[in-house]
């Protein structure tokens, strides 16, 4: 029988770095995500095909089905990182993939990979769902992270993330601000490692308990904005506090220092979306420095 499977892609408006510390943080799950689709075969293997958003397949492999083993693949790297998603999820429930005698898997990406919505965490959801995991433990042994992007996998409205003593607590919330056509998203044509950008920040010494308490604060602030005036004054201290944190200077002083309006950092610092205050004209300005992806805030959001 032919299974499905759909995750929401994410972003981090507020909380970069600090969730891992259990600072409070304001996500929002996205419009773009990832299908997973499963069919039995009676091959005795796993064959799985990768799609991107144009239905362009990006990656191939198969796998053994008994012991996972690689028998080919398009990209040795991507299919080592898969046979780890696989076996772990194996080990968290044995049954996995013991009902048919072989799978094809094909997944459908609706962003390119390049934006940094998500292509692991949709799939870490949806294989998850699919092996009957909890998706945060598969997460967590496998890869790391906060798990706030397996939260937006799985709720379809705002939300705000918090690591207590190491257990996520989810909340949908309201955050539906009046100034949203005030906006935007610009990506700035990089792709980060989050993995690289955890490990620099576990690096850094310096008072991360101060850092959690400033960013929940601000976290909430954000949230309770009346006015754009005062969502772009959070913005501006979000970046100088984890500016100072980080030992890296804030975007907009590095790139766009004679943009009139306001620019933050979302996810890996250098990567990735910025979120910008502005509106259709100004944003002219990020077309002409050559960044010409720009998402309005109702777009983006799902």
């Amino acid at each position: 029988m032919q299974k499905e499977f759909y995750s929401n892609g994410k972003l981090l408006l507020s909380g970069e770095y600090a969730v891992l510390d259990g600072a409070l943080a304001l996500a929002i799950p996205t419009s773009y995500g990832q299908s997973l689709k499963a069919t039995p075969t009676s091959a005795a293997q796993l064959k799985w095909v990768s799609y991107d958003e144009s239905d362009q397949e990006w990656f191939h492999a198969e796998f053994d089905i008994e012991n996972l083993g690689i028998i080919s693949s398009s990209d040795p790297k991507i299919a080592q990182t898969l046979k780890v998603l696989l076996q772990q999820a194996r080990l968290d429930n044995p049954l996995f993939l013991s009902d048919h005698d072989g799978f094809l898997v094909e997944t459908h990406l609706s962003f390119p990979r390049s934006w940094g919505l998500g292509t692991s965490s949709t799939l870490i959801n949806n294989l998850a769902q699919w092996a009957r995991v909890d998706a945060y433990e598969l997460l967590w042994k496998a890869f790391g992270g906060s798990g706030y992007d397996i939260a937006c996998a799985q709720h379809n409205s705002p939300l705000t993330y918090q690591l207590k003593k190491g257990v996520p607590h989810v909340e949908e919330i309201q955050f539906n601000p009046y100034f949203k056509d005030s906006l935007f998203f610009v990506h700035l044509n990089q792709k980060q490692s989050s993995k690289d950008a955890i490990e620099a920040y576990r690096n850094r010494s310096f008072d991360k308990e101060a850092l959690v308490k400033r960013i929940s604060t601000l976290t909430q602030k954000m949230i309770a904005s009346p006015n754009l005036s005062e969502f772009e004054i959070l913005m501006e201290e979000h970046e100088t506090i984890l500016s100072e944190a980080l030992g890296i200077p804030p975007v907009k002083r590095s790139l766009f220092l004679d943009y009139p309006g306001m620019i933050k950092s979302l996810g890996a610092w250098g990567g990735d979306f910025l979120m910008v205050t502005g509106d259709d004209n100004t944003m002219a300005y990020f077309h002409d420095k050559g960044f010409p992806t720009i998402l309005p805030y109702s777009k983006m959001i799902l």
